[in-house]
């Protein structure tokens, strides 16, 4: 049977971010890829010159579409820049029983430019939060969704899971990637346990994608069967070789993107 993941997320016309890493990363890592655009992106390693966001009931119909077909073993959820567009998602899911859903709130780009409303918060949290079997929040995202200051190291990190968990998702991995020193640790808590996991820090600018990768990693490890630990732990792994090997690749003037292929590429 062939492992089947789908990205509900926005495109990046540049390539590094969004749709493109979901659907590189399910490939590099033997899943076969469907995708549902919530929104395109005018967009490169320099920052994102426009949004224009896909009416919620041509989402609707693409997951539709999807679900109607294919027998899909786990979802990555990314950008959703609306309300409308979250509540279109959550309604798709719930109607076609989907499950193994990864959800990685996307706010902001590595440029630093917003790919989410302020109004839409919220609807993140109460809408499609309380469906995910994990959400991945970075260290600003996670203190968004709480409306608190960022954590500034690991016990903080802790307690922001605790109330992320609270909020209804069944697991929670807060990504470490911004934070500082020599070490880049993600912390993973469910109602069970705490685990970190730990890579050693990359000084490079090519960061482009990195969430979305990790996300799609996780997805894809899920959808072959892997167990949330070992489909966290191998995400981290691809991550931080796809990181690791990033300057293999000349792309942009900016923040590059990382090497998916690295593995397959000589």
């Amino acid at each position: 049977m062939t492992a089947i993941a789908v990205t509900i997320a926005g495109s990046d016309s540049g390539g590094g971010a969004g749709i493109q890493a979901d659907l590189k990363t399910f490939s590099a890592l033997g899943v076969y890829g469907a995708s549902v655009i919530t929104a395109l992106t005018a967009q490169n390693t320099m920052g994102v010159q426009g949004i224009y966001d896909v009416p919620p009931t041509f989402v609707a119909q693409q997951i539709a579409s999807i679900f109607s077909d294919l027998s899909v073993n786990a979802v990555k959820i990314g950008m959703l820049s609306r309300p409308a567009i979250i509540e279109a998602v959550a309604e798709g899911l719930e109607r076609h029983h989907a499950t193994q859903i990864v959800l990685d709130p996307v706010m902001v780009a590595a440029s630093g430019d917003r790919l989410l409303a302020p109004e839409a918060v919220d609807a993140l949290r109460r809408v499609l939060l309380p469906k995910a079997l994990i959400v991945t929040p970075n260290l600003p995202e996670a203190a968004a969704l709480l409306d608190e200051p960022m954590a500034s190291d690991e016990p903080a990190m802790c307690r922001q899971a605790e109330r992320i968990l609270a909020l209804g998702p069944k697991a929670v991995l807060v990504k470490g990637g911004h934070g500082a020193g020599t070490e880049s640790t993600d912390i993973l808590l469910d109602a069970q346990d705490v685990r970190r996991f730990s890579a050693p820090r990359v000084n490079t600018l090519n960061t482009h994608g990195t969430g979305c990768t990790l996300s799609s990693a996780i997805t894809a490890g899920l959808a072959k069967g892997l167990t949330l630990d070992d489909a966290v732990a191998m995400a981290k792994s691809f991550i931080s070789a796809a990181i690791g090997a990033s300057s293999q690749l000349q792309i942009g003037r900016g923040h590059g993107p990382v090497h998916h292929f690295h593995a397959h590429w000589s």
